[in-house]
């Protein structure tokens, strides 16, 4: 159990000159605290800095349809849920009715995140929840991310990958899973029962006419001839 050393951290802050909201957040969230160590491996800075580019063009790709929510890096801005359930996945993806429905929170990966522990202790909690559950790693780690999501039976609804041509980011779906094992965004409604065709009445057919009887022909005989 992390208990923090109050005495020592308010005096580290105070010569630091940290405010004490940032004390707060290290005491509430021990996560972010430089005396933790998370199981999470951390990315180094240029991975980071890829990582939350591309959450920042996913962004804009799913603007028009969406209203995204983001948290990049270590910020909290869009989470899923309330309260200590609260989760807060890279790009929230809600409906733009009334509703605010999430339709789909999507993670973002990179080379040195995609691994056990990430998939444990992120990839687990996001494919409980009732939303699908979209993963976007790079091209070379696909195969890895596939095997992972199998031997921790993550409920995942689709598979990214991405990758730079020239200045251009490209995004390609690798994987989608089948229908009867992704939840569906919207209930799935009856089909009408099919109205029972009425027979119609067959027209009576008419009576053939009659023909008129043949006449019957006359016998011509020749009468003999007189000798």
């Amino acid at each position: 159990m992390y208990r923090p050393r109050h005495n020592r951290s308010i005096a580290k802050h105070r010569a630091t000159g940290q405010t004490l909201q940032t004390w707060v957040l290290f005491t509430r969230h021990p996560c972010y605290s430089r005396d933790f160590v998370s199981p999470i491996l951390v990315r180094p800075v240029r991975e980071q800095l890829e990582h939350d580019r591309v959450i920042r063009l996913l962004q804009t790709k799913f603007r028009r349809r969406f209203d995204v929510g983001i948290n990049p890096g270590a910020e909290q801005n869009s989470p899923v849920g309330s309260g200590v359930s609260a989760v807060f996945p890279d790009l929230v993806l809600v409906s733009q009715d009334r509703g605010r429905k999430v339709m789909a929170i999507i993670e973002v990966e990179t080379v040195e995140s995609v691994n056990n522990l990430e998939s444990l202790a992120e990839w687990v909690p996001f494919g409980r929840l009732k939303s699908p559950f979209h993963l976007y790693v790079p091209t070379a780690m696909v195969d890895v991310a596939k095997r992972l999501c199998s031997d921790s039976h993550i409920p995942v609804a689709e598979i990214h990958t991405y990758h730079w041509i020239g200045d251009e980011m490209r995004f390609l779906p690798v994987y989608k899973a089948p229908a009867d094992g992704r939840p569906s965004s919207r209930p799935a409604s009856a089909k009408p029962a099919a109205k029972p065709a009425i027979a119609k009445a067959k027209p009576r057919a008419k009576p053939a006419a009659r023909k008129p009887a043949a006449k019957p022909a006359r016998k011509t005989g020749r009468s003999p001839k007189r000798k």
